[in-house]
């Protein structure tokens, strides 16, 4: 049915390791005296207006958005930290996904707005190999904007129409490759669903669950 999957990394195949910015959130919280939750969303809000705004020229690494969206957090509540994030620890793999990647017939392009040298830290350190790679560095651009599918599309040397997406994240995955006409598939391991106004080709609970539309037809 496709001739290649473009698969989203941190949430799809490994776990979301944002324990260290939990920790700074949760510093400030404790030192404005204020609910953390609070905090939270006002750090997200800030970190992705940065990165909406961190493409082309004026790209930004993660890093450094991560940093200067906490700091400014902080600011905002009249307090300070350090925002300086810590050496990354490889996070772990889904039970599934190594399953999947070995089970896929097609060739799979990894798309994600991680940092270059942390994705292959994560790569090298599970022994993942995949036919490519494009990260937020490559492209200069953060999904859901559409350089990252775009280069990845590049890579493949195939149309829009002739791949799926795989990703956890409405905006970033499933709006943002179905605004360049890409098939989606939304991953619902934890049960979220999407909001009333994204539609996604196919759902899924596990990455296996996608084998049987992803295999190749002879």
């Amino acid at each position: 049915m496709y001739e290649a999957v473009l698969l989203d990394v941190y949430g799809t195949l490994v776990h979301d390791d944002e324990s260290w910015a939990a920790t700074i959130t949760a510093r400030i919280a404790a030192l404005a005296g204020v609910d953390a939750d609070t905090v939270t969303r006002a750090w997200t809000t800030r970190l992705w207006a940065l990165a909406d705004a961190a493409h082309g020229a004026a790209f930004r690494t993660l890093a450094d958005l991560n940093t200067t969206s906490l700091t400014e957090t902080a600011d905002m509540f009249g307090v300070r930290v350090d925002a300086t994030p810590p050496p990354p620890r490889p996070p772990a793999f889904y039970p599934d996904a190594r399953a999947f990647l070995s089970a896929v017939e097609v060739p799979v392009c990894l798309v994600s707005d991680a940092d270059g040298d942390r994705l292959r830290a994560v790569l090298d350190h599970h022994g993942i190999t995949v036919d490519h790679v494009v990260t937020s560095e490559d492209a200069r651009a953060y999904k859901p904007r559409p350089e990252p599918f775009e280069l990845a599309l590049r890579h493949l040397g195939l149309s829009a129409a002739a791949v799926v997406h795989v990703g956890d994240t409405p905006a970033s995955d499933i709006a943002g490759a179905a605004a360049l006409g890409i098939a989606t598939a939304f991953l619902t391991r934890d049960g979220r669903r999407l909001p009333a106004h994204l539609t996604a080709t196919h759902t899924v609970s596990t990455l296996t669950a996608l084998l049987p539309v992803l295999r190749r037809i002879h």
